[in-house]
């Protein structure tokens, strides 16, 4: 679905989350390895594991294996549950960018008289004059 909209801020595309119940039975089942997988790192600091060699590889490992399942938990929610939505933004040319003028965007010559000012111009983008 899309609109024919071309002003800032109209949506341009909209196409909505699949939702599918795979996906949700997939998260539910990564979510409960999760816990698990929480819940022995913590029995592992609280038991000290970290005080032996392997102990100390093995609390490194689920907690590498808490991070990586978080991740696909949330790839596949934003991938089933979130729907694609393109959005109409203004373009914006090189030198807006930078918060400089058009007519300024060759620089200004240094003036001797009041360096101070024209410092402050140069390091504060939006100092008024």
């Amino acid at each position: 679905m899309s609109s024919g909209g071309s002003s800032y801020g109209d949506i341009h595309r909209y196409e909505p989350a699949r939702e599918s119940t795979a996906a949700a039975i997939a998260i539910v089942l990564l979510t409960v390895v999760e816990v698990v997988f929480v819940s022995l790192f913590v029995y592992g600091l609280m038991s000290s594991w970290a005080s032996t060699e392997f102990g100390n590889m093995f609390a490194g490992a689920l907690l590498a294996m808490i991070f990586i399942d978080l991740a696909f938990i949330l790839l596949l929610y934003r991938k089933e549950f979130l729907p694609d939505v393109m959005i109409v933004k203004k373009r914006r040319r090189k030198w807006e960018d930078l918060y400089v003028r058009e007519e300024d965007k060759d620089g200004v010559e240094v003036d001797t008289g009041d360096l101070t000012e024209t410092i402050k111009q140069a390091v504060y983008p939006y100092y008024k004059k």
